[in-house]
């Protein structure tokens, strides 16, 4: 794991190029503390800060291929790199160490960019062709590992893993964009490509770029879903089934637990999180160390469920007590490390932060289970609508907008997510676009100013993606459909994105098993019956792990991991909100309307909906983000 950097630009001499990848480097110095280096060449400058996970001792960056040609940077882990290695010696490449970026760099020297395809892991990186002068650049498949770039005025391109080290470029404007503020407003993030800055992009998930001399810059998707049709070899019942999800399931743990450093789990007592445990002491972890965070309000803790699955597999267990008076005064260190404002995360941050100071320099996280094996209530709500839909189009206009308006009216904030999917959806993409909506399109639109609002109504209220995904998707059925809505928007542009921003916080990686494309690949062809049981939630998951997982966890009632912030902001929170929605903080935001936007937070301190408080939270975040001092 580490911080990529880098610099295209042929009107800059290679020490004015150095100076500014340094800067970007020393700014995520967070992310590889053990190690830095950087590698110039014609119009090219690259630089990286190390993790050392992989043969610590070895595995410098920037690396070259042995006959100059290639130079490579790499932010993240090759989970079959020995495979691929004993693949490239039987073609002829010799080998220095035994770590993953050198054979990641010889399987791009002998595959180009067809070596994607063979890789299992987490990554972005990028690579400098020598003879060529041209740089090719990529995203893992699910969006785990981050990269970000900008064009440089003039001529060139600039990247790096953060987009706090773009700024830190000197060549790079700090002008939040206000598309980008209603978007956020929306989605409890900026969905890819966009970031929250004008100017920065954000390289989409399974996707990579080339980029020439020039200046010319060329994207594209290099990996997809898998065809939504039955492959040949799929289970033909459910005990087959659940018996090849329980080899897939081991198979992703092993490959997860790759590493020459200690190796550890955050356990939070749900299924996802016990499953991974519990996987990981089958598959040979012993005295693994787990981590969890614990609440004083009792109605969020699930302290008695995590310690019965570290009592059951005998980990080394450590629990960190999490309050809102130790929130408010983190606060400032917090928003210094968002990368981005996000309405979520700051679970990471605490749990991210026990395991370093636990002494693990790897975790494993249950993310992505919900998404891959249906345990959200989108899966068992949006089919229904959806099946009402067509009936609700054919009454007329007038009773359909005299309910829309009474929904909208009500203090709930389930009713006006209703009335958002009843006024705007039309079928089950728009209705899965619509579903991660933080804010309701007209207390979004109400809140920014006339010009930003102008702007975003212009986009309309539907996810960016929904063209290209109603094609990506032909064919699928509606679980593959809510799945991977799921997967494209809440998981990549908020939890993955949050889980390594707040993670590397702590020169911690955190890998993902559930999120990994071999092990979706397998899954997604399979029998949807066979995946989801209407009256059990991610029962294929707690089938397939039944002798490892203890009854109790496995029959529970799905539980989201929620901090308690309803009680903290009208409490220790609530000097910070205070502050933070006062006159003087919004002047510093002109693409919002500050008077809705105060009473906004005034009718939260005067209600009693338990769901609002994330709506006032992403706002509150986004105004803090933006009053931030600028980095030197």
């Amino acid at each position: 794991m580490c911080g990529i950097a880098g610099l295209i630009a042929p009107t800059l001499s290679p020490e004015q190029r150095e100076v500014a990848v340094t800067r970007m480097i020393d700014c995520q110095s967070h992310r590889g503390p053990d190690d830095r280096g950087i590698f110039s060449h014609a119009s090219a400058t690259l630089g990286m800060c190390r993790l050392a996970i992989i043969d610590p001792a070895h595995g410098r960056q920037p690396m070259q291929s042995a006959d100059g040609r290639f130079a490579l940077i790499f932010n993240g882990a090759i989970y079959n790199y020995r495979e691929l290695q004993a693949e490239l010696r039987a073609e002829g490449h010799a080998f220095r160490t035994n770590c993953d970026t050198e054979v990641l760099l010889a399987a791009y020297a002998q595959h180009g960019t067809a070596c994607l395809k063979r890789l299992r892991g987490m990554f972005a990186f990028a690579v400098w062709d020598t003879r060529e002068q041209t740089l090719f650049a990529a995203r893992d498949p699910l969006g785990i590992k981050p990269l970000y770039y900008a064009r440089v005025p003039g001529t060139g391109l600039v990247f790096a893993s953060e987009l706090n080290a773009l700024l830190a470029s000197g060549l790079v404007a700090r002008e939040i964009d206000p598309v980008s503020v209603g978007e956020y407003l929306a989605w409890f993030s900026v969905p890819a490509p966009r970031t929250i800055y004008r100017g920065i992009v954000n390289l989409p998930p399974g996707h990579c770029l080339t980029a020439q001399a020039d200046g010319r810059v060329k994207t594209e998707p290099w990996w997809r879903l898998p065809a939504p049709a039955p492959a040949s070899g799929t289970a033909q019942n459910y005990t087959d089934f659940t018996r090849g999800l329980r080899a897939q399931l081991e198979d992703t743990i092993r490959a997860h637990q790759v590493a020459d450093v200690p190796v550890g789990a955050f356990l939070s007592g749900g299924l996802d999180s016990t499953a991974i445990v519990g996987l990981m002491t089958k598959t040979g972890a012993s005295r693994l160390k787990t981590f969890s965070l614990i609440f004083g309000e009792a109605d969020f803790s699930e302290q008695q469920s995590a310690r019965l699955a570290a009592q059951t597999f005998g980990t080394d267990h450590h629990e960190d007590v999490l309050t809102g008076e130790r929130v408010a005064r983190d606060l400032p260190h917090i928003l210094a490390s968002y990368d981005q404002p996000t309405g979520d995360g700051i679970n990471t941050f605490y749990v991210s932060r026990a395991a370093k100071a636990g002494g693990v320099k790897v975790a494993l996280s249950g993310l992505g289970g919900d998404e891959l094996f249906g345990g959200y209530p989108s899966f068992r709500d949006l089919p229904r609508l959806a099946g009402l839909l067509p009936w609700w189009r054919r009454l007329p206009a007038r009773p359909r907008r005299f309910l829309v308006e009474r929904l909208q009216n009500l203090n709930s904030s389930r009713a006006r997510k209703l009335a958002d999917f009843l006024s705007h959806a039309r079928d089950l993409h728009e209705l899965a676009s619509l579903q991660r909506r933080v804010l309701p399109e007209a207390a979004r639109l109400s809140l920014l100013s006339p010009e930003a609002r102008q702007m975003t109504a212009r986009l309309g209220p539907n996810h960016p993606m929904l063209d290209d995904f109603v094609h990506d998707l032909m064919g699928a059925d509606a679980f593959q459909i809510i799945s991977a809505w799921e997967m494209r928007t809440y998981m990549a542009d908020v939890l993955l994105r949050d889980s390594d921003v707040f993670s590397m916080a702590h020169s911690l990686e955190l890998r993902v098993p559930f999120v990994d494309a071999r092990l979706l690949e397998w899954l997604w062809p399979q029998r949807t019956g066979f995946k989801r049981d209407p009256r059990m939630p991610k029962r294929a998951l707690a089938d397939a792990v039944a002798d490892l997982v203890p009854a109790a966890i496995r029959q529970r009632a799905k539980r989201g991991f929620t901090l308690p912030f309803a009680h903290w902001m009208k409490r220790e929170l609530r000097p910070f909100l205070d502050e933070t929605f006062s006159a003087a903080s919004l002047d510093r935001c002109p693409w919002f309307d500050a008077l809705p936007v105060q009473e906004m937070w005034r009718r939260y301190l005067a209600g009693d909906d338990p769901r609002a408080w994330s709506r006032v939270w992403t706002v509150a975040v986004l105004i803090a983000f933006a009053n931030r001092p600028a980095r030197a």
